[in-house]
């Protein structure tokens, strides 16, 4: 029996989902982008699991389509129209996603890093943008998530040369959260889930909603979406609950500073 495409493992209420075509880079065949999408869409109806991994097996994150199944399929790049769009899915997702980002991240797999909420690389991580020296234009994004990422010029860049960009570079940039060794990568991305899923629990999705519902809007209309938001949602707080949890900000700054 061939290997699965996609791994999931579970563990409390943390999900890590591994890319599994290592042989091809994790490259994005038509069954590999079915089973993102069908996993997040899991994922998501599933109550116990509240923060999502995705990394890839192997050397690289992801390698982008597969440009030689493409080659092979008479309907071209518009065969990909209709399928299932792992990006979307990944977005539908409601609580965080942390990009574990172990080696190459490049055209398509660049797509599905910006789709996650927090990026972690490894130093072998690299990220390109090769649409333009493929021949096609992005529909998963891109193209509008990376210039509000690092500004438009930086995005310019990239975009029009296909260059790599390193995992330091891309710190320096902003494009990312931090960069640890390989060995770290997916115990810190742990760590960062377990530390998500302290906060109170339905401020996880509903920050992130707040964050990045504002985020497609104007900042003006953003400042209102969030005092309507918050309005309504801070109603339910109480001050005794406020007290309670007071105590365990403290706590948790005493050691956090230690």
């Amino acid at each position: 029996m061939s290997e699965p495409v996609i791994l999931v493992e579970k563990s409390g209420a943390v999900a890590t989902v591994t890319l599994n075509r290592p042989g091809a880079m994790n490259a994005l065949s038509r069954e590999l982008r079915t089973a993102i999408a069908e996993t997040f869409e899991a994922l998501e109806a599933d109550p116990n699991i509240r923060v999502a991994i995705l990394t890839g097996a192997g050397k690289a994150f992801c390698a982008g389509l597969d440009l030689k199944e493409l080659g092979s399929d008479t309907g071209g790049i518009n065969a990909t129209i209709g399928d299932k769009d792992p990006v979307t899915s990944i977005g539908q997702f409601s609580g965080p996603v942390i990009g574990a980002i172990n080696g190459v991240a490049i055209t398509g797999g660049f797509e599905l890093a910006l789709a996650c909420d927090v990026l972690i690389c490894s130093e072998n991580a690299r990220f390109a943008d090769t649409h333009a020296r493929v021949g096609i234009l992005p529909g998963w994004g891109l193209s509008q998530k990376l210039s509000r990422a690092i500004g438009i010029y930086r995005a310019k860049e990239l975009s029009l040369t296909g260059n790599f960009l390193s995992a330091q570079q891309a710190q320096e940039w902003g494009l990312i959260n931090r960069v640890v060794t390989a060995e770290e990568l997916l115990p810190v991305c742990r760590k960062l889930a377990e530390d998500m899923l302290s906060v109170v629990p339905e401020c996880l999705p509903a920050y992130k909603k707040l964050i990045d519902d504002g985020f497609a809007e104007a900042f003006g209309e953003a400042l209102k979406t969030e005092r309507k938001v918050s309005s309504a949602a801070n109603k339910a707080v109480t001050p005794d609950a406020v007290a309670e949890r007071r105590k365990g900000i403290q706590e948790r700054g005493k050691q956090q500073a230690s």
